[in-house]
């Protein structure tokens, strides 16, 4: 007991000095800077929220940028009409996840590679609709108004990631849910026969991992104050969070956040030097072919504190305990 009281306090230390410097980083660095470390904090989060229903579910999405889109548009819309812009990511994150629980219904009934071809249908989809609809500006994207103070948005993404990563933190490793969420991932057909209500957890878990791209959408854009369908709803953005997910570690807290931080300063960083990030690209490809070769379990895994995964240890519970646990 002593052991983990002073891991816990070890843990709220490291927590706390994290939160401090995060919060004093806006006053030691330069605005360019400042940009960069915001949109590190944006694909945190996004890497994150795929990471809930990919890593701890097991559905792996490739269209989850759809969220980030209509986060973005919906924003832009309830702006226009007169809403703050508090409120209007308020409804964003609310809208989506409403949005995702409605197609969740149908698509969750899908499992492995069909589920993972049917999203990106529908983000392909909701894409093309967003085209022609006149109040979304169609083509010609829409416009927000600018409101040039870079340390507010890196404040709201700083809040929103906290929030994500709390949140994500405590219902898959702390609470009883996660464990229900984890015996889907392992095994759907005994999760039900334990008596889960499986299509509940599923669209709940779907509903949570589009609340949070909804939200950092509506920031990012009344950060840039310019949206279109290419660059809101473009299928890269889903692919990138894969990417940031699979090479921190799926299925962890710090692994989305490591790949994140990894792929994102990587790309700015060889744009600030060579001015051109087409090179990027290969060393992607690069780091991924070798974590799978040498990492499976991603980045995350040369710290194994920080790489541990809770799982549900079946084998030393009796039934009527296992059941217990996940009701």
């Amino acid at each position: 007991m002593e052991y983990v009281d002073n891991s816990q306090k070890r843990n709220l230390i490291w927590i706390a000095l994290l939160v401090i410097v995060a919060t004093v980083i806006p006053f030691a660095i330069s605005s360019f800077w400042l940009r960069i470390v915001t949109g590190v904090l944006m694909w945190i989060g996004l890497a994150q929220s795929w990471n809930i229903l990919a890593g701890y579910m097991g559905y792996v999405s490739f269209g989850h940028g759809a969220f980030f889109g209509l986060g973005a548009y919906v924003t832009a819309i309830a702006m226009s009409l007169g809403v703050h812009f508090i409120i209007s990511a308020l409804i964003a994150g609310v809208f989506t996840a409403a949005f995702a629980a409605i197609i969740g219904y149908p698509t969750l009934r899908l499992q492995g590679a069909y589920f993972a071809i049917a999203t990106w249908a529908f983000a392909e989809a909701i894409r093309q609709i967003v085209l022609v609809l006149p109040f979304t500006g169609g083509a010609y994207g829409m416009r927000l108004p600018p409101m040039l103070n870079e340390n507010f948005f890196y404040y709201m993404m700083l809040l929103t990631i906290i929030g994500t990563v709390a949140i994500a933190y405590y219902l898959m490793h702390k609470a009883k849910f996660g464990l229900k969420v984890k015996a889907i991932r392992e095994e759907e057909i005994a999760a039900n026969v334990l008596g889960l209500d499986v299509t509940r957890i599923k669209i709940s878990v779907f509903a949570l991992s589009a609340f949070f791209p909804g939200i950092l959408g509506g920031i990012y854009a009344y950060w840039i104050t310019y949206i279109h369908p290419d660059s809101v709803l473009a299928p890269v953005i889903a692919d990138q969070m894969v990417v940031m997910t699979m090479l921190g570690g799926l299925g962890t807290i710090a692994g989305p956040i490591i790949g994140a931080v990894v792929l994102f300063m990587g790309n700015r960083l060889l744009w600030v030097f060579w001015g051109d990030t087409s090179f990027y690209l290969v060393l992607v490809g690069l780091a991924v072919a070798l974590v799978i070769l040498f990492l499976p379990s991603g980045l995350v895994s040369l710290v194994p504190r920080l790489g541990k995964k809770d799982k549900p240890k079946v084998d030393d519970q009796p039934n009527s305990s296992v059941t217990e646990h996940t009701k």
